[in-house]
């Protein structure tokens, strides 16, 4: 049924535009949208319940960084405050779509020489990021102190409405150390049987160690709505049978050449061509996110690194929640 009301809605944008000569929300200027900055420090503002969303794969190449980054554009031109975290600690690929040269990581802060606000970036695209996360990998060698001190940094930071993790491909104990956490999580496949294969072995880790977890599908570079359907159909229908496990579709994204010309001009998809199909499938997709059930206590981004901290230091999972 949602693939079926995706498609519909799509139609129903396209005949939209083409009867009407003003500029649409896929019509969109093609300039980078500018953040807002509240210069007045003397503001207090309202603590913010963090969402954390984690985006994960179950291979590599299946366009999960290039989601990623496009689904949290669509997430801030919402009207949501966005930090979008690089946890992929093999291939860091976050900056490298935007165009941006990362001086500092994550490591620094867990050494003690920087702060948590000197490696947050802000983009002219409306979101921050955390980008190169490779220092997590070294989380089993910090020292308790340099620890509580990386605490208390997470703490202060406050304001975000959704963090975004990019998290690596597979079901390495790094990958699953972000995954496991997050309020949300996210699957993308492609309609390519090793591509949901690999899926269902996501989602069977994920329910190994946390069977009630929110599981969400996008179903990436399709040629058709008809085809996206019959992936999705497939991995719910076999998560249904052999997890016991219920796994939401929450939309699919068109297979189109313009996006491979985004990624080569290092540019979001969505800001350099809004007018496409496979950009109104990605706002399309943030906003049955947005209309999505969250549950009642999210942990919130210092939480969320405390247990990914005490899982590198290889505490049981089931100690962690």
């Amino acid at each position: 049924m949602e693939i079926i009301d995706q498609a519909a809605n799509l139609r129903k944008l396209a005949q939209s535009r083409s009867k009407s000569k003003g500029t649409t929300l896929l019509e969109a200027p093609e300039e980078p949208v500018e953040s807002s900055v509240i210069e007045d420090e003397n503001i207090d503002i309202p603590p913010v319940n963090t969402r954390i969303i984690s985006v994960t794969s179950g291979k590599g190449g299946v366009g999960k960084t290039t989601v990623s980054v496009n689904l949290a554009i669509c997430l801030a031109r919402a009207g949501k405050k966005v930090l979008l975290f690089d946890g992929d600690l093999g291939l860091a690929n976050i900056n490298v779509l935007l165009g941006i040269i990362p001086e500092h990581n994550i490591y620094e802060v867990m050494k003690g020489k920087k702060s948590i606000r000197d490696i947050i970036i802000s983009t002219s695209y409306g979101i921050d990021i955390i980008a190169g996360a490779n220092g997590i990998s070294q989380l089993a060698n910090i020292t308790d102190t340099q620890r509580d001190n990386f605490m208390r940094e997470l703490e202060s930071l406050t304001g975000y409405d959704i963090m975004l993790i990019d998290t690596g491909a597979g079901v390495g104990a790094n990958v699953i150390g972000l995954v496991l956490p997050a309020d949300d999580i996210l699957v993308v496949t492609t309609p390519e049987p090793t591509a949901i294969t690999d899926a269902y072995g996501m989602i069977k880790s994920i329910v190994a160690n946390h069977n009630d977890k929110v599981i969400r599908l996008i179903v990436n570079r399709v040629p058709s709505a008809v085809e996206a359907k019959r992936v999705a159909d497939r991995l719910i229908s076999i998560a249904a049978q052999f997890l016991k496990t219920r796994v939401e579709s929450i939309g699919f994204i068109f297979e189109e050449a313009l996006v491979q010309k985004s990624i080569r001009n290092q540019r979001p998809h969505v800001v350099l061509h809004p007018g496409s199909k496979s950009s109104a499938c990605l706002h399309h997709v943030a906003a049955r996110l947005l209309n999505s059930r969250v549950r009642d206590e999210s942990p919130g981004i210092a939480n969320f690194f405390q247990k990914l901290v005490s899982f590198s230091f290889g505490s049981r999972e089931r100690d962690l929640f």
